[in-house]
């Protein structure tokens, strides 16, 4: 028997020997995602399998939170009023990071069928990216799932990005995305900041649960 590797995310399949390549023939691609085609060695396979667990274990993770009373056909337009950065790294508190947040926010939303608004606009859109790992408690009004007052643990941590869409008529919130990078290199955090915001705000307007 031999081991072949079915991507990185996958098991690793037994064929058994009447199924092993031989000369020319080629493992089909949906067995076999390595680039020549051949079998692995088990001991390869199992550190292949490894290095997946790794990888996943730092994927990026998005959370969505959202009023369910709340219709989100009536918001047209938005306006970024205020976000903080709070990173333990000063490369992530700098003007250049809050530019590249507010412009990718601006070029998400709009991508989801927003208007960027000058005067008063129906969501306002803050942020707030790293800090000290820790959770804070925030309670919301009535309204928030249409359950009354709901109090929820947002985990500030470093290389997280939280963004809030609050009603300007109610001033209550509408709409939270959090995305998370479990990353310690700064540099590599802010080479994720675009999926960071674009991951999130991909899942506006909200699907009723």
């Amino acid at each position: 028997m031999c081991y072949v590797a079915a991507g990185a995310a996958s098991r690793v399949r037994v064929l058994p020997d009447r199924r092993r390549p031989s000369g020319n023939e080629l493992v089909p691609k949906r067995l076999n995602s390595i680039k020549d085609n051949r079998c692995l060695p088990p001991a390869l396979a199992a550190m292949l399998l490894a290095l997946a667990a790794v990888q996943a274990a730092h994927a990026q993770k998005v959370t969505i939170e959202f009023d369910q009373a709340a219709n989100f056909a009536q918001y047209k337009t938005f306006a970024i009023r205020n976000g903080t950065l709070n990173s333990r790294d000063p490369a992530l508190n700098s003007e250049l990071v809050r530019k590249q947040i507010e412009s990718d926010l601006v070029r998400d939303l709009s991508a989801r069928g927003l208007t960027q608004a000058s005067g008063r606009p129906d969501l306002n859109v803050f942020y707030h990216f790293g800090s000290a790992r820790k959770t804070e408690i925030e309670t919301y009004p009535a309204g928030w799932r249409g359950w009354g007052t709901r109090v929820v643990r947002v985990p500030y941590a470093e290389g997280t990005l939280v963004i809030d869409l609050r009603d300007t008529s109610t001033h209550s919130l509408v709409w939270r995305g959090i995305a998370s990078e479990e990353k310690s290199d700064p540099a590599k955090i802010r080479g994720k900041l675009d999926d960071m915001v674009r991951k999130p705000l991909g899942k506006y307007p909200p699907r009723p649960k």
